[in-house]
């Protein structure tokens, strides 16, 4: 594994003019919105746990830069994060933080600071490349990317497995859901892209949200984005976010949870797929 570990080495600044190169990885999972407030990092987190908790060695990547909450959410004051890997201070392996309560690793992110979401294309570029050179110690790495279709979002999700893009069921999420699969099917990503309907009031109501969705992709995209599941509204899903605690730890058996926690196994046999075919299987 090949990773940046001195701020001389192959730091971001010394790759400022080197042309891009993009790469994918084979066990990246994003998790994207079209827009914000649908429960896109509760559900990261959640499924992090939830693939920890089937026997994966599983990393959490808040990728959501300038507006980053993962620490938010789960109560953290973590003293190394993802600027000092784009200041070039510290590699991507050096600002890996182990979350005890959820059984998985984290890189977080810096909240405030606006101007890391407008990152040069080539400290990006470097920025997936550690990303990925990290990934290959862990079963899976689950980016949870800023909501909308920015090109942080799109070149993260471009390097990424699968992307599972979150919605729910009011016109604004739906709207700006189906322009994120608009702009990945003209990026040749939509063969990558699998729906999540959160806050989902029954499984039937869940069902009519992406069929909406289905519809609208099928008439003017010619495309069908598969369902990977859908988890059901939970009152305490608000709960745990107030007391900073995943679900999974504070109501295992709740609804969300247990939605989440199916989810986590499809994904888990999805990658098990990708990297099979990868090996000529």
């Amino acid at each position: 594994m090949t990773v940046m570990t001195t701020p001389g080495q192959n730091s971001l600044d010394d790759l400022q003019t080197a042309p891009p190169v993009f790469r994918r990885g084979t066990n990246l999972i994003a998790v994207a919105s079209g827009k914000g407030g649908v429960g896109k990092t509760w559900f990261s987190i959640t499924l992090a746990q939830a693939m920890a908790q089937a026997g994966k060695k599983v990393l959490l990547f808040d990728g959501d830069l300038g507006l980053a909450n993962i620490d938010v959410q789960l109560g953290l004051m973590p003293k190394r994060d993802l600027n000092d890997v784009i200041r070039g201070r510290l590699g991507m392996d050096k600002v890996i933080q182990r979350y005890e309560d959820g059984g998985f690793d984290i890189v977080a992110g810096r909240s405030g600071q606006a101007s890391l979401s407008a990152l040069p294309s080539q400290r990006l570029a470097l920025l997936r490349d550690q990303l990925i050179d990290v990934a290959d110690e862990y079963d899976a790495v689950i980016l949870d990317l800023g909501a909308g279709v920015d090109r942080t979002v799109r070149m993260l999700s471009a390097s990424s497995t699968r992307t599972l893009l979150v919605t729910t069921d009011e016109p604004t999420s739906l709207t700006d859901a189906y322009a994120f699969i608009k702009l990945g099917s003209t990026a040749g990503l939509s063969k990558n892209i699998g729906i999540v309907i959160n806050q989902a009031s029954s499984s039937l109501e869940g069902e009519k949200t992406y069929k909406t969705l289905l519809k609208a992709c099928e008439n003017f995209l010619r495309l069908k984005p598969p369902l990977v599941g859908m988890v059901r509204h939970d009152p305490r899903v608000k709960e745990t976010i107030r007391h900073q605690t995943p679900i999974l730890t504070r109501s295992p058996g709740a609804d969300a949870a247990q939605d989440v926690a199916k989810i986590a196994q499809v994904m888990i046999s999805d990658l098990a797929d990708v990297k099979k075919s990868a090996l000529g299987g």
